[in-house]
């Protein structure tokens, strides 16, 4: 079973929202192209707007409290500014309709004085609402610039929201629709919307959804290169996320010509910090590319530059670790690996994601060397820096998998399972419903409940794995053929030999692809094909299902 891939690495409401008065009084349903749902503050409530040529009944009250609900959120009085928001919305449904915009503007104040307030659970119920009032009216106004300014608003709290509550993958999409918006009021080549591209390309970059991150990062690059020059920390800044997009899409000498370009303004501006850190990300780009000896250098450039105790000092320690290890070199990668960990453990002000990240490569390099009980060791560190923190769930949820794995690996069976359904719920929200990491989280998590004789659990996980493993990495992949075998081992336990006969089948003609190479593999598929048979004619002596879990590697040392 191969381990996780690195890249990972990379990766009910509970109180209604205007319970401070009374509800709201059912009016005219809402507008025929609107999508009605169900909220604990539902747009079904509010009344259609009002057409433009209706008599003006515009009551003061409603847009006074709002603005000054906009005044408090300006001043930083969250609380003050909520309670005026909330105010609002009634008198601003009998003055301007329901399906308005100072409706959405309310909601959409409501939501971010709620966000900041800690009052997590209120504030989705708003935004949703205030997004569904400016999705009709965009369709409505088509080109409004003011409608569009109030709705990328909404759809970047929105963001903010979930991804508050580790909901990465769905808030790309508001990301993205922000990002839409903003083009119809911002000037094509303004430094705003040049931001805005950037953090899009950014997002989808942290999920992993490198192929949408690229054209959006490019035109990030575009706007910044036309505004402060070559040589600004902002093109330097959009240089580093391309880096990153074109390492997760394997151009790797890409990469390091943007992290080139990135070292060489950071040298002239003399800005250190920032220096060592682009170094390091060029030395683990170099040492994709096989140049590990001028990774090396460029590494001990960074011991030179830096402080004693300092985070660059540690990260490239754990680089240099990484690079020893690819050499054979354990001993001197442990050493690399033990000054990093001291460094690390001794500061309070390190970055937590960086440690995190770091803890989670120590993690890897140990459990390379066969070092599982200290990796694990780490992995634990790692979640119990990152568990609390809402931004970092694609982390935890990376760190949970592989703990997982591990635990299935050296037959803790039943301590693997809690960690494989935590990764599973976290790899979903932060990566999407076909990511390949959730696919080998499925994957393991159903061969884990093989092993504890749960067949069913056992075959609806690893269905689920099977769809995403074969459209990712095709039938021919060997974690492919393996959850294939797994599934023809769980169908065979439980008696469904045609169902099993025909994954097993499917095993061989994946063998049979793979040519002389896996002779050996195809004869024992084959040999497993017969035994099934026999086993549906009734034969005792038939000997069925193969062993599901993985081999221990051998040690490095």
């Amino acid at each position: 079973m191969r381990r996780l891939p690195k890249s990972l690495l990379l990766a009910s409401l509970s109180k209604p929202l205007l319970r401070r008065r009374a509800p709201l009084p059912l009016l005219h349903p809402p507008p025929p192209h609107s999508r009605p749902r169900i909220l604990p503050f539902s747009t079904q409530t509010l009344s259609p707007a009002a057409p433009p040529d209706a008599a003006p009944t515009a009551k003061p009250a409603g847009l006074a409290f709002l603005e000054a609900a906009e005044v408090q959120e300006s001043a930083g009085d969250h609380q003050q500014a909520l309670d005026l928001a909330l105010k609002s919305l009634v008198p601003l449904q009998e003055s301007h309709g329901g399906w308005s915009l100072p409706v959405a503007r309310a909601l959409r104040l409501a939501g971010a004085a709620a966000s900041r307030t800690g009052r997590i659970s209120d504030v989705l119920e708003s935004l949703s609402a205030a997004a569904e009032i400016v999705d009709y009216l965009r369709g409505a106004r088509r080109g409004d610039k003011d409608v569009a300014a109030v709705g990328a608003a909404v759809y970047e709290q929105l963001a903010r929201a979930k991804t508050t509550e580790g909901r990465r993958w769905d808030a790309v999409a508001d990301l993205r629709r922000a990002l839409e918006l903003k083009a119809v009021f911002l000037e094509a080549g303004s430094g705003e919307l040049g931001d805005t591209y950037r953090d899009v390309a950014e997002a989808y970059a942290g999920v992993l959804d490198f192929d949408k991150a690229l054209p959006l990062c490019l035109k990030a690059l575009e706007i910044a290169e036309g505004r402060p020059g070559e040589n600004s920390t902002e093109v330097a800044k959009v240089r580093r996320i391309l880096a990153v997009v074109y390492t997760g899409l394997g151009r790797n000498e890409e990469a390091l010509e943007q992290t080139e370009l990135v070292r060489m303004v950071y040298e002239k501006l003399g800005l250190d910090v920032e220096l060592s850190q682009v170094e390091i990300d060029g030395a683990n780009v170099r040492v994709l590319l096989g140049r590990s000896e001028e990774a090396m250098n460029y590494l001990k450039r960074v011991l030179e530059r830096s402080g004693k105790d300092s985070e660059e000092r540690a990260l490239a320690y754990v680089t240099m670790a990484k690079i020893l290890s690819f050499q054979d070199r354990c001993e001197d990668s442990r050493r690399c690996l033990e000054i990093a960990c001291r460094i690390i453990d001794a500061k309070d002000s390190m970055n937590p994601e960086r440690v995190a990240e770091a803890y989670a490569e120590i993690s890897m390099l140990y459990e390379s060397m066969t070092e599982f009980e200290t990796s694990l060791t780490m992995m634990n560190k790692t979640l119990a820096l990152v568990e609390g923190a809402s931004e970092m769930q694609h982390v935890a949820g990376s760190i949970s998998a592989r703990m997982g794995w591990l635990l299935l690996l050296t037959r803790r069976v039943g301590e693997a399972v809690p960690y494989l359904e935590s990764a599973v719920d976290k790899l979903k929200n932060c990566f999407g419903p076909k990511h390949f990491g959730l696919g080998f989280a499925y994957k393991h998590l159903g061969q884990a409940y093989l092993e504890m004789d749960q067949h069913q659990s056992a075959v609806k996980f690893l269905l689920l794995a099977k769809d995403i493993i074969n459209a990712t990495f095709g039938p021919a992949h060997e974690d492919s053929i393996d959850t294939n075998q797994c599934l023809a081992n769980a169908y065979g336990v439980m008696g469904s030999y045609k169902l099993a006969m025909d994954f097993q089948e499917q095993v061989i003609d994946a063998y049979k692809s793979c040519g002389t190479d896996s002779l050996e593999e195809l004869r024992e598929a084959e040999r497993l094909l017969e035994q099934l048979k026999k086993k549906a004619q009734g034969s005792r002596a038939a000997v069925f299902p193969a062993n599901s879990l993985p081999v221990l590697p051998e040690n490095n040392d």
